[in-house]
């Protein structure tokens, strides 16, 4: 069995354009992201999956000198480049770690990791975002490779195909899905660590300045700081997010 991180990143997002290549405290933000994906003990490999236009070979360039695994497919069909992306890596568990996420726990990680493993194939699917009670950005996705083959299978409406696992959890009676939610300690969905708008970057940007960009900060570290930082807690408390429209806000 081969664990693989899918990191799906493109330089087009709608709302802050070359987010995934800003350069925060030393490195671009998918540096840091990748940075503390090689921290999470669970993963055996990651790859990163960008569009194959022009406009992301900088992402590519950036890959080929880190030395990571990095496919190349379709910009609007991300189903197809995460499936892409996890077939050329032989994977056999993928694990979806998203691109907006820079300050992702690779301690949440291995823990949606194991959950999915010691199920013993028992599930399809493990998430910890089909309920919010994580803090946004902390969302990390587990499935095996041959659902999403099937769920390729099964649509071919652009909408569904561009949410990548969006047709797994729409049909739990097809698929074996559980939802995983925070411990008390983790339970802060009112804590926004995702990067969708300018205000995001301010907030992140913030939080890895203060930890100098270092990947072993972990997600109780940041809430201890984001205590005693309400004015960067409210910054981007009120940016619409696309995602709310899949899930509920709170278990």
């Amino acid at each position: 069995m081969k664990v693989v991180a899918s990191v799906q990143v493109r330089m087009g997002s709608g709302r802050l354009p070359g987010k995934t290549m800003l350069e925060v405290a030393g490195r671009p933000l998918l540096g840091h992201l990748l940075d503390r994906l090689a921290r999470a003990t669970r993963l055996d490999a990651v790859v990163v999956a960008t569009p194959d236009n022009a406009a992301n070979d900088v992402i590519a360039d950036y890959c080929a000198g880190r030395d990571i695994p990095c496919f190349r497919g379709s910009e609007d069909d991300v189903l197809g480049r995460t499936l892409g992306a996890l077939r050329m890596m032989q994977a056999t568990v993928g694990v979806e770690a998203f691109g907006d996420s820079p300050l992702i726990d690779p301690a949440v990680v291995d823990r949606m990791v194991g959950v999915f493993l010691e199920a013993g194939g028992s599930l399809d699917f493990v998430g910890n975002d089909l309920t919010t009670t994580y803090p946004p950005g902390m969302d990390v996705e587990v499935f095996s490779v041959a659902a999403l083959e099937d769920a390729a299978c099964r649509t071919d409406d652009p909408a569904v195909r561009e949410h990548g696992t969006l047709f797994i959890r729409q049909h739990p009676e097809r698929y074996r899905i559980l939802n995983v939610e925070a411990p008390p300690e983790h339970r802060h969905p009112d804590i926004s660590l995702e990067v969708d708008t300018g205000e995001d970057a301010q907030v992140v940007r913030a939080i890895l300045e203060h930890f100098e960009g270092r990947a072993d900060c972990t997600l109780d570290d940041i809430v201890r700081f984001l205590r005693t930082r309400d004015d960067l807690r409210v910054l981007n408390a009120h940016v619409p997010r696309r995602w709310k429209a899949y899930r509920m806000e709170h278990a």
